[in-house]
């Protein structure tokens, strides 16, 4: 496991403009020394937060739009369009204000039921396919720069919750969940093993209902207590907080 730093901001707001003003830096240095850089995005209110900081920062326009690839570190399994997805979410925040300066071939969507496409399952594979087809050298996921991650007061991140099967999907990027404790019941996922393939993991996490899981993770408990314990990039693992989701005394 790499370097893992821990930084805890006043409130949930400035979570987000401090995420947002490191991914916009994190892009630039990246696009500095290679070209294209990938991102991995993730929902939440604070990650869609996130997004809707770097719209309104005004160094977004120093970013080569055109040589960043958008990827999700999961999915509700919801049709194309509706207002759960985090695709659609983060399309609001973001990625419609690009415009064209963000061709949309870069834009990597988990797939929706329809079109032949009926199960989380499904929707795995082709987005597998997906990954593999920007991937380098035969590897299952691209080099992911900035892999993004909220956290639930469970300690799931991704759609990797407490005890579910997901949790030990191996030889695979993607994974369909089925059973979710939080709706929508069906989801797709990114496995650990495309987590960890990730240059830099960002859990991005605000509220008191977020202590418990934050102190369960930064102790190493198992991951199927706590997903999000399991989380960690090549390079380096960042835990952005709230000082709410960093007080265990509370």
């Amino acid at each position: 496991m790499t370097e893992r730093l821990v930084v805890v901001h006043p409130d949930a707001a400035v979570v987000a403009e401090a995420a947002a003003a490191r991914l916009l830096t994190r892009v630039l240095d990246a696009q500095s020394q290679r070209s294209p850089v990938h991102v991995v995005l993730t929902g939440g209110s604070v990650g869609i937060a996130t997004l809707a900081a770097v719209a309104r920062n005004p160094v977004r326009a120093a970013v080569d739009w055109s040589a960043v690839h958008v990827w999700w570190g999961d999915e509700r399994f919801l049709p194309d369009g509706d207002p759960e997805r985090n695709e659609t979410q983060a399309r609001d925040a973001l990625l419609r204000s690009l415009g064209d300066a963000l061709p949309a071939g870069n834009v990597h969507a988990v797939p929706a039921p329809g079109n032949g496409v009926g199960t989380p399952e499904q929707a795995a594979a082709l987005y597998a396919g997906e990954l593999a087809a920007f991937a380098p050298g035969g590897a299952a996921t691209p080099a992911f720069d900035v892999l993004m991650l909220g956290m639930g007061p469970d300690g799931h991140v991704a759609s990797l919750f407490p005890g579910h099967d997901a949790l030990a999907a191996e030889g695979v990027s993607t994974v369909g969940v089925h059973g979710s404790p939080k709706p929508p019941a069906e989801r797709v996922s990114l496995t650990f093993e495309a987590i960890r393939a990730a240059r830099e993991v960002w859990v991005v996490a605000a509220g008191p209902e977020k202590a418990q899981a934050v102190a369960s993770a930064l102790s190493g408990a198992p991951v199927t207590q706590t997903p999000a314990s399991g989380v960690y990039g090549l390079e380096r693992t960042l835990w952005l907080l709230d000082a709410a989701s960093a007080d265990v005394t509370g």
